[in-house]
């Protein structure tokens, strides 16, 4: 449609030219002008109307489908039968929080931070400490108090117990307490509202513990399943004999100078589901480790005996009978534990899948070979400081198709052509290599063969020069290498 000018003559309608907008003569006298979008005449004209669309003929139009017409759809426009739809009445803005503090986005950018950054990110403001002192986000972490951090001290010299409840808004369900007394147990327990039932691993480390406050603190600590006391020197065997609880599933006890055969007797005869166990005593002789029940016999599956000198084979021999259902044991550190006792281990531990035997000078390569024939499910083998080991050893290895992490550190005989036997391990997930020193640069370039290695430590290795750590860049993108 036109509309009629001043004389009469018909006027085409406005047409964009060139960013500009032509406008047919108003009486206002502005009708010869020129106006770019968003001057102030612009803005102060009246909107023009627009043509209304022409449509195709009926004749003419593409048909629609049978949907369509079903729909209540005009054939020539698409517009619903009953006319055009009537728009939505406008209801409130919807107000939506700033991406700094919305909930929904900071739960998942959250999971990025180690735990570390999480606790300075919750020092950014209360919206962020809302969302990060959520238990999901320290699920599995221990905190480490030591004693000094238990108090503040007020203006008068005092001091005063702190304040647990960020603790306890997290939810952690273990602690590691360092330097501490009987008394800094007692007012831990009275101050973390979680301490009854809520705490389930408690360690106790370098502390001054005794035989009263072991027994106070696992009374009061009803939830407490999982327990270590590492270097506390002041409580005694009959501080265990007085404490210890059946409901207890792993104990840890170690550098505390009072434990010996008696204490073992207590183990075994107060925690019936003992699940977990880790030794380091000096004392302790091939006696005590006979001690051990039936019950536990079936209960337990991890033993770790670390530097326990006094043991022999004749220990091993009271192990492998008493806790035949072992699917982890370490000996490391056992110095008089021999070949025999390897095989020993060998021919009636058929469920091990790790063996801890660093630190044993007297292993040589006839133990790996026992090691090979008969533990078929072995996972995680463990070499370090095994100074008799050579390539004739890793010869009997090279046969263990479910073995995934191999530790050869400071294993002083391996050379290159023992490295080659272990080429054939398609299974090795984790290999290290650290401190041998006959290996070379050229025995070592042939790890790239192992494709699906994920971790390999080549620390004081003298065969390790940056050219092979760029070569392993290179061949193996998908390998940790630690240099």
């Amino acid at each position: 449609m036109s509309s009629p000018g001043v004389d009469g003559d018909p006027k085409p309608p406005c047409l964009p030219r060139n960013g500009l907008v032509k406008l047919p003569g108003q009486p206002n006298g502005l009708g010869a002008a020129s106006i770019t979008k968003g001057t102030p005449a612009a803005r102060n004209r009246p909107c023009q109307p627009l043509p209304p669309p022409t449509l195709p003929p009926p004749s003419l139009a593409a048909p629609l489908p049978r949907a369509a017409l079903a729909g209540g759809l005009c054939p020539t426009a698409g517009i619903p039968l009953g006319g055009p739809p009537s728009a939505p009445a406008p209801g409130p803005p919807v107000e939506r929080p700033p991406l700094a503090t919305d909930e929904k986005i900071l739960n998942g950018l959250f999971w990025y931070f180690s735990a570390c950054e999480k606790c300075v990110l919750a020092q950014v403001c209360k919206a962020w400490r809302r969302v990060l002192y959520q238990p999901k986000f320290w699920a599995g972490l221990t905190p480490v108090l030591h004693a000094k951090e238990l108090y503040n001290v007020l203006p008068g010299g005092e001091k005063e117990f702190v304040n647990l409840q960020g603790f306890a808004a997290r939810g952690f369900e273990g602690f590691c307490l360092v330097g501490v007394s009987d008394l800094d147990i007692c007012e831990f327990i009275d101050n973390y509202a979680l301490s009854k039932k809520g705490v389930k691993a408690m360690s106790l480390k370098r502390s001054t513990i005794t035989d009263a406050g072991l027994e106070v603190m696992l009374e009061q600590m009803q939830g407490v399943v999982r327990l270590e006391l590492s270097g506390c020197n002041d409580f005694t065997e009959a501080g265990l004999w007085s404490s210890l609880s059946a409901r207890i599933t792993s104990l840890s006890v170690s550098d505390c100078i009072n434990v010996a055969d008696d204490a073992i007797a207590a183990i075994s005869q107060l925690l019936p589901n003992l699940a977990e166990l880790s030794l380091q005593a000096y004392h302790v002789t091939d006696t005590a480790l006979a001690y051990f029940t039936a019950r536990q016999g079936h209960s337990t599956h991890t033993l770790r005996l670390l530097s326990c000198w006094e043991i022999t084979n004749h220990g091993v021999v009271n192990v492998v009978h008493s806790l035949p259902n072992l699917t982890a044991l370490s000996l490391s550190g056992c110095s008089k534990v021999t070949d025999d006792g390897v095989e020993l281990v060998a021919e009636n531990l058929r469920k091990l899948r790790s063996l801890d035997l660093s630190w044993c000078p007297r292993i040589t390569d006839m133990a790996l070979e026992y090691v090979a024939c008969d533990l078929h499910r072995l996972e995680e083998l463990v070499l370090d400081r095994c100074v008799r080991i050579t390539d004739t050893g890793l010869s009997y290895l090279s046969t263990m198709s479910s073995l995934r992490s191999l530790y050869l550190r400071w294993c002083c005989q391996v050379q290159d052509f023992g490295l080659k036997h272990l080429l054939a391990m398609r299974s090795l997930r984790l290999l290290s290599l650290a401190g041998c020193p006959l290996l070379t640069t050229t025995g070592l370039s042939g790890l790239v063969q192992l494709q699906e290695l994920e971790e390999l430590e080549l620390t004081n290795c003298p065969g390790a020069t940056p050219e092979l750590f760029k070569y392993f860049s290179q061949h193996l993108p998908r390998c940790l290498v630690i240099e």
